[in-house]
């Protein structure tokens, strides 16, 4: 027995004491009682304790397994915290005013028991089940899909039926007779991730947003005590789904219920690792039950049609519907990682209008949007909107990748598997660490680059990785995971663990996981940094990326694991093409070049033009005289798949001016009607090209480079596409007036005449038509979608999107179910019975994405 852990006994003796001393405060039930006597004790906690059942509720469970101690003791210590705290600190007293906790800290106290003084590992309860067996899981006894299993030695034994146990049936009289319970927590060990509630159904939950949203918001209150992050995971298909599990039954009621578990053995070293554990979750747990009034009848309503207007390579722009209240504003949250909390950090909007214009993004990266109404004279908070996600589109001269390893390009190695290894490729999942059973294991990823032309520029490159299951990473604060480059053309066998341990890597990523940063269902980023992309960039000659991932390779005395799990997509059990490890990648195609000289050259005087000479300045009256010149571009440059990355205009100049007035000069982009005086100066100017050359400049040299700005190579591209000519003003300006103050330039028939410079790429411009046709049928009880994608040389492929609430508006706001050339696709893991929308984009080698087709999809019976 540990006997730092306190005995169901002491617990309720503390409690006791607890509201002895502060009857206010706290209020102490009996709920019902074990097969073995014992109560099953309930604390309500709130200010005023009086008044506990007409507030908004968290109810915390804990213990619900025998062997999970931390549950009990983490509401011993979190009632402390409240005594101690709740006087001065204004969060908590505003949390206790507001809300009411509702604590079980122990819901199995005869196996609790058990488990401390004769068999520590036992999970079950204490019913004697009448066959020389005893107990009954559970959190496999309440009725969201009861499962019957007639195993009554399992571990997982769920009972004769749901709610057959005194502790089940107890908590479901209490939350049945509590419709004020809106939040519910319950506390488990181990493997230090949050599991959110579901509803076996596989499909995005309109609650589903709240769900992540409030275990990313403890997620960050854990962090700020020691720096661990925890994971969030519902759970994914084809895997099964606990059955029988409290979670479910509360969320089944309308309650936000999660399980949390906490910690990496059930019973770990208290001072070393339960007391951590103790001190992250009790700001966790205080958070939540400040949050349980913004779902109550209390709140407001949940904003509606939350959606995208318009996506721009640096631009959102978003917009909602919502009742017209006086009293309502918006909170808008923007991150860059999936299941990321929405606090001040990431606020980034506080408005009354229904849109909101979101800038200064970085092209062709993935935003991720949340949205919920404060009631501005309360503050009480709706529920959250279900989460957006986009990406922003490329910028002009860029292209994109998502790449993908092939089935038999991931997989992982195990040091005492060798003649098995090959098998662990395109199979489910990688195992990555040190065990007892496989010795030490390494993940092998290959990505295929020959989609990459060589000479291609690397802007961006970010490997992404989901880690699946840690519950085998046992061992707190210990190992790391690193990602290493090793040289595929020196790799005879990928299959081969001697070959792949040993190979000397070219490079490791910059970025190590530590093991308590190690975390389940949500996804790993490594963004490679600028030496990292210039090797990607070598390595595009031979076409391959291939990584080493690799954990822990030795292991401490009397610990036999240090796994940790990743999905592949791939295998009966993988989850997928969108769990699938992928690179992503934006690049810029080699760079070609061109230089045009000016086809004409014109003086431009108030009474005269004269050809064929250039020069700017001001004449003896003081007149301004303009210099003007047209360039046509070459007509090889296919306006469609152009895009223009730089261009520069060099004029040569034959004099300075001999006036100590400061002059300077000026080149103007316009449009002209006609080259005379009146219509230069009636000119329509687009854009200054470069900057201004003064007197000075004039006369240190000959050659001046004017260099297009961003939009002045729009307006490039704009002109060579209506195939117009280029023509430029050469203007003076001075501080006052100027008289003979004439500049010459070099003319089209000079040595050194003035000549444009361009950089291009050859990409595709705009996109294609949107693919045309699209129809839903169910087939063997899944949705098959089919259409016809446009007929065009460019087309790589057609992109499909499901979104439950909205029609997509982008190919990534939703959930991917295919993207290649066929022109239909199933929807495997989703539900027909269920009404949604589907999306269909077609897409270039860019990709530049077409307007969506949509089509609504009214769940199978109701059409």
């Amino acid at each position: 027995m540990k006997i730092q852990y306190a005995s169901y006994q002491d617990t309720i003796d503390f409690l006791q004491q607890s509201m002895s001393a502060h009857p206010h405060l706290i209020r102490l039930q009996s709920i019902g009682e074990t097969w073995e006597g014992r109560p099953i004790m309930l604390v309500t906690v709130s200010l005023d304790v009086t008044y506990a059942d007409d507030k908004p509720a968290l109810l915390y469970t804990g213990s619900i397994h025998a062997r999970e101690w931390i549950g009990n003791e983490l509401a011993i210590k979190f009632i402390q915290y409240i005594v101690d705290n709740y006087r001065f600190n204004p969060k908590l007293q505003t949390a206790l005013t507001r809300n009411t906790l509702y604590m079980v800290p122990c819901l199995n106290p005869d196996g609790f028991e058990y488990s401390r003084n004769h068999f520590s590992f036992w999970r079950k309860n204490r019913r004697n089940n009448g066959d020389g067996t005893f107990g009954v899981d559970l959190n496999r006894n309440f009725d969201a899909k009861f499962m019957r299993n007639q195993n009554t030695q399992s571990n997982t034994y769920g009972g004769p039926h749901a709610f057959s146990e005194p502790e089940t049936s107890a908590i479901r009289d209490f939350v049945e007779s509590h419709e004020n319970i809106r939040i519910a927590l319950d506390y488990h060990s181990q493997g230090n991730v949050f599991f959110p509630a579901h509803k076996f159904n596989h499909e995005v939950e309109i609650e589903g947003t709240d769900l992540n949203v409030l275990c990313a918001n403890m997620n960050n209150e854990i962090k700020k005590v020691t720096g661990r992050q925890y994971g969030i995971h519902r759970g994914k298909p084809p895997a099964q789904l606990i059955h029988g599990s409290g979670r479910e039954y509360y969320y089944r009621r309308g309650i936000i219920a999660t399980v949390v578990e906490v910690g990496t053995r059930n019973i770990p070293d208290y001072m070393k690792n339960m007391a951590q554990s103790v001190a992250e979750n009790i700001p966790a747990v205080a958070y939540a039950l400040g949050e349980a009034i913004n779902y109550s009848p209390l709140a407001p309503s949940r904003v509606e049609e939350f959606t995208i207007k318009d996506v721009g390579r640096d631009t959102v722009e978003l917009e909602w519907q919502y009742q017209e209240r006086d009293d309502i504003y918006f909170e808008v949250y923007r991150s860059e990682h999936n299941k990321s909390p929405c606090s001040e950090e990431n606020l980034v909007a506080i408005t009354k209008s229904l849109s909101f214009l979101d800038t200064q993004l970085k092209s062709g990266h993935f935003y991720f949007y949340n949205i919920r109404a404060v009631d501005k004279v309360t503050k009480i908070k709706s529920p959250f909107s279900p989460e957006l996600r986009l990406k922003t589109t490329l910028a002009d001269n860029e292209c994109g990748r998502t790449l993908f390893p092939a089935r038999e390009q991931v997989g992982y190695l195990s040091q005492n598997y060798l003649s098995k290894n090959k098998e662990h490729f395109g199979y489910n999942s990688m195992f990555i660490g040190i065990d007892k059973k496989r010795g030490i294991s390494i993940g092998v990823v290959a990505f295929d680059l020959s989609t990459i032309p060589e000479g291609s520029h690397i802007a961006t490159a970010q490997l992404f990785l989901y880690p699946m299951n840690r519950v085998a990473a046992k061992i707190e604060k210990y190992g790391e995971w690193s990602i290493s480059i090793i040289d595929a053309s020196l790799v005879d066998d990928i299959y081969d663990f001697s070959i792949i341990q040993e190979a000397k890597p070219l490079h490791t990523l910059g970025q190590t996981i530590e093991s308590d940063k190690m975390t389940q269902g949500i996804w790993l980023r490594w963004s490679f940094n600028g030496v990292e992309r210039s090797l990607l960039e070598s390595l595009l000659t031979q076409q391959t990326l291939l990584l080493r991932i690799q954990g822990p390779q030795s292991l401490p005395v009397g610990n036999d694991s240090q796994v940790m799990q990743f999905d592949i997509g791939y295998g009966s059990f993988g989850g997928g093409l969108h769990y699938r490890p992928n690179l992503e990648l934006i690049y810029q195609l080699p760079e070609r070049s061109d230089t045009v000289i000016a086809s004409s050259c014109n003086t431009i005087y108030k009474d005269k033009v004269v050809t064929d000479k250039l020069a700017s300045g001001f004449d003896a009256d003081g007149e301004i005289v303009y210099g003007q010149l047209a360039f046509e571009l070459n007509e090889c440059l296919a306006p469609d798949r152009t895009v223009f990355t730089q261009a520069c205009l060099t004029l040569y100049s034959t004099n300075c001016l001999a006036s100590a007035k400061d002059v300077r000069f000026t080149v103007e982009l316009v449009e002209l009607k006609d080259v005379d005086f009146k219509h230069v100066k009636q000119r329509q100017k687009i854009e200054y090209i470069g900057y201004e050359v003064s007197n000075e400049q004039l006369k240190e040299r000959t050659a001046h480079n004017f260099i297009f700005d961003s939009y002045s190579l729009k307006e490039l591209a704009r002109l060579h596409k209506a195939q117009a000519p280029l023509y430029f003003i050469i203007r003076a300006t001075a501080e006052s007036q100027a008289c003979d103050a004439l500049v010459n330039w070099q003319d089209c028939n000079d040595a050194q005449p003035a000549k444009l410079h361009v950089e291009y790429i050859e990409r595709r411009v705009e996109a294609l038509p949107a693919p045309t046709h699209l129809q839903t049928q169910v087939d063997n009880g899944v949705v098959k979608l089919t259409w016809l994608n446009p007929d065009n040389a460019d087309l790589v492929g057609s992109f499909v999107v499901r979104n439950r609430f909205h029609p997509p508006r982008s190919p990534f706001d939703g959930v991917k179910l295919y993207g290649g050339p066929d022109q239909y696709t199933f929807d495997n893991f989703g539900n027909a019975d269920i009404e949604k929308y589907y999306a269909v984009f077609s897409y270039d080698h860019v990709p530049n994405y077409s307007q969506p087709t949509v089509i609504h999809y009214p769940g199978r019976g109701n059409g």
